[in-house]
């Protein structure tokens, strides 16, 4: 989900992509790393290493700052146990957190969704902090509306809602960048090592879920 560190480095990366612009409205999905008290990968999450992941001063360290505007908005996905590391990113990035949006994972008759992950709690809910920079940074009219809530039905392992897109243009001006892509959208400009039209999951996903269809 990122850059190959082999050929330049992720944050040389990000700054060509963004080619100059400077974007009003930024949405990532970082590819957190799960350590436990020992500084290894906790053995819940084994089976979810799928993707590459990034440490979390490599994360911090990427130059977002450098390519948003004044003012701006920021919306970034962070696992329920990492909450304290996404709001360290946050602030790292140049933003200070405002709210959230929080996605609840339901099966096809409109009940929770509990087959998540989970060591202390089963987790049917996923967050998308929300940060500011720069004065007059008030959503957009619709915003204003808008609950903090997205309840929809999962697809593949780690992919998010699309909901969020159509909340994003409504709420936040552009123009937008999204970091950590996984394929392409029309009137955005996306950054990631899967953002392009062929993307497709690499990994076995679980039997009920697809890329095309939600989880029933």
């Amino acid at each position: 989900m990122f850059c190959d560190e082999k050929l330049v480095s992720p944050g040389l990366d990000l700054v060509r992509a963004a080619a100059g612009t400077k974007f009003g409205t930024v949405l990532a999905d970082p590819p957190w790393q799960f350590q436990n008290r020992t500084g290894k990968v906790a053995p819940e999450h084994k089976r979810l290493n799928r993707y590459g992941t990034m440490k979390l001063e490599e994360i911090c360290a990427l130059p977002v700052q450098d390519i948003t505007s004044d003012p701006a908005h920021l919306y970034m996905w962070v696992p329920n146990a990492l909450l304290p590391d996404g709001l360290r990113v946050m602030e790292a990035w140049g933003f200070r957190y405002i709210s959230n949006i929080v996605w609840h994972k339901i099966r096809k008759d409109g009940g929770s969704d509990g087959r998540g992950v989970g060591f202390y709690f089963r987790n049917v809910t996923e967050i998308l902090l929300f940060g500011v920079r720069g004065k007059n940074a008030r959503t957009l009219a619709p915003g204003r509306s808008q609950v903090n809530m997205i309840q929809s039905r999962k697809r593949e392992h780690s992919r998010k809602p699309d909901e969020q897109y159509d909340i994003i243009e409504e709420c936040s001006w552009g123009p937008r960048i999204e970091l950590f892509s996984r394929g392409k959208r029309d009137g955005w400009t996306v950054w990631g090592n899967q953002a392009d039209d062929e993307y497709r999951p690499t990994w076995d996903t679980y039997r009920y879920n697809s890329a095309a269809l939600p989880a029933e």
